[in-house]
């Protein structure tokens, strides 16, 4: 006979006002609001704490797994996802296709294949998927939108000869015309026509994809997570309104369309993300009145971000990416792309991918994230998360809808004015601090050295230059790291200055204002040399011009520096530049007898650095 007994039955549960009466005993008075309380960039607030009753009005957590409205995946039986690696195919697709192969031998079994527009052809086709099983391996095409219908025929034509299940063939052609129109401001109204007769062609194929939804790039412009949401949904929306315009059946257009998403750092709500995407996509396609609720199922494919990586520390994108890979898994994905730790500096090599793909493999073969659905689910954070993110979604798409839908923003410019402003903002925040990149501008590797690395420009698949003058405004984005990055690399092409730190005083305060001055100027890549301490201001003066110091940091207490800062700037007398690490009370007196450098937890560190190199003629 079962035991039912309930355990710590003889505790009794405090409610909420009792949690929050001793959290305002323990904050000595501090305002709950502003100490405890976050509000995110996606425009609403995260409590410290939730508890069952803060679930008491959300439906989410009365879903099943594989059931309308799918927030909690479209599978009931696992969370098994395609693990995908994408293969540019240029002018050489034998050389892609013998690439194919020896990935599919190590892990992979969904392909991605980048095909120039003017190498869309049988041959190329027959070439590039030569002893790969269409019906085994995902197979997924991005080539120029105007060369897609005719991919897609040749596409159908070599399925049927090879006598492949039509049901057993998944995967997709990334038909996305408005995504060039988003990103780079180009009218290509008249391909959007293709869009009926590239489903037409591919209807026998309940599979397999062809219309693109790619809000993967606005991911990688900064989009906060509730903007990539937001515009995926009316993106998306736009597509499917097209679709049943010109005549195609609801269900067909709904199960054509598939989604390109990223994956950004934050982690419980990237999961929430794509549950409330399934949620609220799964709502506007039942709108269309779909014989089955089948054609409600949202299918992404997710995209590790390259907007928070990095070219210096660039092992650090390795964990950047590993927790969105857990993220997306976690969140029940369709297939997924772990973008390589080198992206941001060179063409992928052989162990960046192998490292990729062994990132996705290590959380579905040894961790087991594919075995069990929507393993977050009844968490109140991520069911509070899910239901917030998709509130405030929900107002963005609404707000597109009327505008006149997702095209009539995007020739109106007012998508890209939204995305732009986030990343302006973004890379503002980065340069104070207010949004770490570790490496970067947090704890940087004092000794590291760019050793030749560039940033990557984009590329694009299409096999021709772009020569059209953009008819609408443009997404213009770099990643978050960029502007630091280019500040150490010409450091280091120009003139690396010596910053030495003269410590005296309180030891607690020099050394922690020391470490905090070495990560500081180490973010330009100044060479920073640390001391112990100094018995006298002159003392550490000598010792800094000893070690040909073109910057002095004097590290003490606040309450020191009225005693130490004047004597030790006055001795060095201009030899070298001064700076005062903190903002103390005496700030003012010391402005007056000339001291103009500070550097604190306030100071916008990109804008001090690029300041502290023109002065020492950087």
């Amino acid at each position: 006979m079962a035991n039912k007994e309930k355990l710590f039955t003889e505790f009794a549960a405090p409610t909420t006002q009792e949690w929050l009466d001793k959290i305002q005993v323990d904050l000595k008075g501090a305002d709950f609001q502003k100490r405890l309380v976050w509000r995110t960039n996606e425009g609403f607030n995260v409590q410290p704490f939730y508890r069952r009753e803060d679930l008491a009005n959300l439906k989410t957590p009365d879903a099943l797994p594989g059931e309308f409205p799918f927030v909690r995946g479209n599978k009931k039986d696992s969370n098994a996802w395609y693990v995908r690696q994408n293969v540019v195919v240029g002018e050489d697709p034998k050389a892609a296709n013998a690439k194919a192969l020896d990935i599919l031998n190590k892990g992979i079994d969904s392909l991605g294949f980048h095909i120039p527009g003017k190498m869309v052809s049988k041959e190329t086709v027959e070439t590039l998927l030569d002893q790969i099983l269409c019906d085994v391996v995902e197979v997924n095409f991005a080539t120029c939108p105007r060369h897609a219908v005719e991919l897609a025929e040749i596409l159908v034509a070599y399925f049927a000869e090879k006598g492949y299940d039509k049901q057993k063939v998944v995967g997709s052609i990334e038909w996305d015309p408005m995504q060039k129109m988003v990103m780079k401001g180009k009218d290509v109204t008249p391909v959007l026509a293709f869009g009926p007769k590239l489903v037409e062609v591919l209807k026998e194929y309940p599979n397999f994809r062809c219309i693109a939804v790619s809000t993967d790039a606005l991911n990688n412009a900064g989009a906060y997570i509730v903007q990539e949401l937001g515009y995926a949904l009316a993106w998306g929306n736009e597509y499917l309104q097209q679709l049943v315009d010109a005549g195609v059946d609801a269900d067909l257009a709904a199960q054509s369309i598939k989604f390109n998403m990223g994956v950004s750092e934050n982690y419980f709500m990237e999961i929430a993300k794509f549950r409330a995407a399934r949620l609220l996509w799964a709502q506007i396609v039942k709108q269309y009145e779909p014989k089955s609720d089948e054609a409600c199922k949202m299918c992404v494919n997710a995209t590790t971000s390259k907007y928070n990586q990095t070219l210096f520390d660039s092992y650090v994108n390795l964990l950047r990416s590993q927790t969105e890979a857990m993220s997306a898994a976690l969140g029940g994905i369709h297939s997924m792309v772990v973008t390589p730790f080198d992206a941001p500096y060179e063409q992928a090599t052989d162990f960046s991918e192998r490292i990729a793909r062994n990132q996705q493999l290590l959380i579905k073969e040894e961790s087991h994230f594919d075995r069990i659905v929507d393993p977050s689910a009844g968490s109140y954070y991520i069911e509070h998360l899910t239901d917030a993110l998709a509130t405030e979604a929900w107002k963005i798409f609404l707000k597109v809808e009327e505008e006149g839908g997702f095209l009539a923003a995007v020739k109106a410019g007012t998508v890209q004015d939204d995305i732009n402003a986030t990343n302006v903002k973004r890379h503002g925040d980065a340069a104070k601090r207010k949004e770490f990149l570790l490496g970067t501008n947090q704890f940087p590797n004092f000794t590291e050295k760019s050793e030749g690395k560039k940033a990557q420009a984009c590329g694009c698949c299409c096999g021709h230059a772009d020569t059209e003058e953009p008819a609408f405004k443009a997404i213009e984005s770099t990643r978050l790291a960029a502007d630091f990055e280019d500040l150490r690399i010409h450091t280091e092409e120009t003139k690396v200055p010596t910053a030495f730190m003269l410590t005296i005083g309180n030891l607690a305060m020099r050394q922690a204002r020391a470490q905090f001055s070495c990560n500081f100027l180490a973010c330009a890549g100044y060479k920073v040399i640390d001391n112990l301490g100094f018995k006298t201001v002159e003392e550490g003066v000598d010792a800094a011009l000893e070690a040909k110091a073109d910057i002095v940091v004097i590290c003490s207490s606040d309450d020191e520096y009225a005693e130490y800062a004047i004597p030790a700037f006055k001795y060095l007398n201009g030899r070298a530049m001064f700076v005062v690490a903190g903002a103390p009370a005496c700030m003012e007196d010391l402005k007056a007898a000339g001291i103009e450098n500070y550097i604190h937890v306030k100071c916008n560190v990109l804008e001090t650095l690029k300041e502290y190199n023109q002065k020492l003629g950087i």
